[in-house]
């Protein structure tokens, strides 16, 4: 089932998500309409604060990148399997110079903005059967993890800009708040008056 994606301006965004366990209801069926909203949208990545839910769950599947003729073959190769589910993932370290990057959101439709992320980090999380994972990401894969992980912890990549950049953008964010936008896909506005 496609679910409504949460925008920007809606509390869930911001809440630091909690821990989830085996025993939390429906979690495959979750998994799958989150996936399926994923797809719905084009993205490449999916926090469960986006479908309104504060627990820390996310997905990717970054293969569109693997088409990116500018990435060395290296990376294409890692992007093109890199489909995964991540259940109370914690980043464990990070290390390398900081690079920049054009970020976009499925929570803030049509902002795109550099965003800087270091290159490579250890992770520790629970895949969908709740086994137990450690692995280093580099390059495009750490930071779409990034991305994502920065959902659970209420951050928007928004946050990383510049005090100009922020003010150049607002009026957009302002906008996409009040559902002021075209959009493709399903959406639910935090500040859409009732009856309107």
């Amino acid at each position: 089932m496609i679910l409504p994606i949460v925008a920007y301006g809606d509390p869930v965004l911001r809440k630091v998500a909690v821990d989830i366990d085996p025993s939390y209801p429906d979690l495959q069926k979750l998994i799958t309409n989150m996936r399926e909203t994923m797809y719905n949208a084009s993205g490449v990545g999916l926090a469960a604060p986006q479908i309104g839910k504060s627990i820390r769950l996310f997905l990717i599947d970054a293969s569109p990148f693997a088409e990116d003729k500018d990435l060395s073959n290296e990376d294409r190769e890692t992007l093109k399997t890199f489909n995964k589910v991540f259940i109370n993932a914690k980043i464990l370290e990070e290390e390398g110079d900081e690079w920049a990057f054009n970020e976009g959101c499925l929570s803030i439709p049509d902002v795109r903005e550099d965003v800087f992320r270091q290159p490579k980090i250890t992770i520790a999380y629970f895949d969908e059967k709740f086994e137990k994972h450690t692995e280093i990401l580099e390059g495009l894969a750490a930071r779409v993890f990034q991305h994502e992980y920065d959902h659970i912890e209420g951050i928007l990549f928004t946050d990383k800009l510049s005090s100009l950049k922020k003010r150049i953008i607002k009026k957009k964010l302002e906008n996409i708040s009040k559902g002021k936008i075209r959009i493709d896909y399903r959406m639910r506005f935090p500040n859409l008056k009732k009856g309107k």
